[in-house]
């Protein structure tokens, strides 16, 4: 080992970058090691060690897996500078936002990468993307979760896949990519305050939630399912956020009946991708807001609203005001905008 560069640890989860392709269609078999073949000027960047955590199709990706990284992380956090992990492309954005969440104030940066090709092909994003990461995790200013993708930097919670195989497949959502790597170095676009806080790890994460998405003419007997299988609901709503007519008195009985009796959660969303929500613009989303005290996801993705909600109603009960307040800390660049600000 050199002792004048960093010492990274690559943690292997499997996808598209470990794949190879046979008569079933392509699933990851290759080891970190393999991988790492293929890239052999890694070595001059850093110091690697590898493990391997799981072999996987991130379609299949869970929490479960999610702790066995942390895990991973945390048994070897002293010992390395930093960490890079490689994971399918198709949940990869769920993925670096639980770590968010599940590892917070981290000095040490934490990188997930992956490709949209394996790495073993003829053309391939694979080789480029794990150059980048370990140049990234490399760097001394680097810090806390974030993925490294087509030459990008992306805050691990505002990471979406917006192409399913061209290979600048992520875009950072309502907040700039804090960097580039380009000709083998990072190039950074904003700067970032030292890590001062102590480096938490977290490994409960509930799955009582459910995402409702709302289409025109949905049925209000869903909500009442819904509210008796699940803790928490996300309802990704149309535009800045409202309720449908046709659901609003279905919602306000079983809304009523689930705080009262049950404590559930409700949480407003929005499908649009860009700028987020604001439920007070319009009536069909101000009233049932100011009625129920609904916790709004505002400029939040998708993916970071789930995950930090599973982080949340995974630890110690709390009550509902903390966990609205929970839920609106800002952690690792996850939400900007909330009420009262004007977005119009």
């Amino acid at each position: 080992m050199a002792p004048h560069l960093k010492n990274i640890l690559m943690i292997g989860t499997g996808g598209t970058i470990a794949s190879k392709k046979d008569e079933r269609g392509l699933t990851p078999g290759l080891s970190t090691k393999e991988l790492l073949s293929y890239v052999p000027g890694i070595r001059k960047v850093c110091n690697i060690s590898c493990i391997q955590v799981c072999s996987i199709d991130s379609t299949n990706m869970s929490p479960k897996y999610w702790k066995m990284i942390v895990k991973a992380i945390e048994e070897n956090y002293d010992d390395y500078d930093g960490f890079v992990i490689c994971h399918g492309t198709d949940t990869m954005a769920y993925t670096s936002a639980a770590l968010s969440y599940m590892i917070q104030n981290s000095p040490k940066p934490i990188v997930v990468t992956g490709s949209q090709r394996p790495i073993s092909s003829d053309v391939t994003d694979a080789k480029t993307n794990l150059l980048d990461s370990f140049i990234y995790a490399s760097d001394p200013n680097s810090q806390n979760v974030s993925i490294v993708f087509g030459g990008k930097v992306i805050a691990g919670t505002r990471a979406k896949k917006e192409r399913a195989k061209s290979f600048n497949a992520f875009t950072s959502i309502n907040f700039p990519s804090p960097a580039i790597i380009q000709d083998n170095r990072v190039i950074r676009y904003l700067k970032q305050e030292p890590v001062t806080e102590k480096t938490t790890f977290y490994y409960e994460m509930s799955e009582s939630i459910f995402l409702f998405k709302l289409i025109p003419g949905a049925k209000p007997e869903i909500l009442r399912y819904l509210f008796e299988h699940y803790d928490c609901i996300v309802i990704e709503s149309f535009g800045v956020g409202g309720l449908p007519q046709e659901l609003t008195n279905e919602f306000y009985q079983v809304m009523q009946e689930a705080i009262e009796n049950q404590g559930k959660i409700v949480v407003m969303a929005t499908q649009v991708v860009n700028e987020g929500s604001d439920m007070t613009v319009y009536e069909v989303g101000k009233k049932v807001k100011s009625d129920f005290n609904l916790i709004e996801a505002y400029d939040m993705t998708l993916e970071s609203t789930i995950t930090k909600l599973m982080w949340l109603m995974g630890m110690p009960k709390m009550k509902y005001e903390k966990l609205k307040n929970e839920f609106y800390r800002t952690i690792n660049n996850d939400i900007i905008f909330t009420q009262g600000s004007d977005i119009f």
